[in-house]
């Protein structure tokens, strides 16, 4: 009866239970990769991130694509200070929302001459013709006059002289320069108005028609202008062709700045 006593039975039935334990712990390593899945989700929060900022540089490259084309100013190369008037209306370059036009009208047996200045904004429209060119726009008109030291009616009003020779400006209207060589240079207090449209003749023989363009050094490029006219033009002593050229430009920066209703 002692021999049966001994039997291990028991024993390993009791180490298959504690066999089985360690195979119930598997599952908990399943369990693992679970959490590591849960974990990608942020990772879908960064994707979403990223596209945030992709759709604010969609808003920037249209801002870009405005900016060049506020340049075209109408006045082509920005080094040029002025044009030919009419070379400029021909090659499309005529400024339309403001500027400045300088025509002269010289005598052709003598050095009397006559300058006129016009300021314009907001051109409706231009018509050219046989003559010149019609701006339909508002403006100020300012005259500038050189009487030779033979002209012999020198004591005659301006504005009652003979066609060709007249300025609309009498002797009180005007600041007067007398030059080394007795040529008298006029310029007008204050410009006239204009008032809906005006014309700009064709130049002949030696007279011009240009135009300036708004730029910064405006009044310095027509201040350099009208010192080189007087002076190998009319004959006017640089120094006093100077003086006279920047009184010029000073009278069209104070009476004729694009200001108030010219802005």
């Amino acid at each position: 009866m002692a021999t049966i006593k001994k039997t291990a039975k028991p024993k390993a039935a009791g180490k298959k239970t504690a066999a089985k334990k360690p195979t119930a712990k598997k599952p908990a390593a399943k369990k693992a990769p679970a959490k590591k899945s849960a974990a990608k989700k942020p990772a879908a929060k960064k994707s979403a991130a990223k596209k945030a900022p992709a759709k604010k540089s969609a808003v920037k490259k249209p801002a870009a694509k405005k900016a060049p084309a506020k340049k075209p100013a109408g006045t082509g190369d920005s080094n040029v200070k002025f044009r030919n008037l009419f070379d400029a209306f021909a090659q499309g370059k005529l400024p339309f929302a403001e500027g400045y036009i300088v025509s002269s009208f010289f005598s052709e047996t003598t050095a009397y001459s006559i300058y006129e200045i016009v300021s314009y904004a907001g051109v409706k429209e231009i018509y050219p013709s046989d003559t010149g060119l019609q701006f339909v726009a508002g403006g100020k008109k300012l005259y500038v006059l050189v009487e030779n030291d033979t002209y012999q009616l020198k004591f005659q009003e301006p504005v009652s002289r003979a066609q060709g020779e007249m300025i609309p400006k009498r002797f009180n209207e005007l600041e007067k320069i007398i030059a080394r060589n007795q040529t008298t240079i006029y310029v007008s207090k204050e410009p006239n108005e204009i008032t809906g449209s005006f014309t700009i003749l064709k130049p002949y023989s030696l007279n011009f028609a240009v135009v300036f363009y708004q730029q910064p050094d405006v009044y310095s490029s027509l201040s350099l202008f009208f010192e080189d006219s007087l002076n190998r033009q009319r004959k006017v002593p640089q120094g006093d062709a100077k003086k006279a050229a920047q009184l010029i430009a000073a009278t069209v920066e104070k009476t004729m700045g694009f200001k108030g209703e010219f802005e």
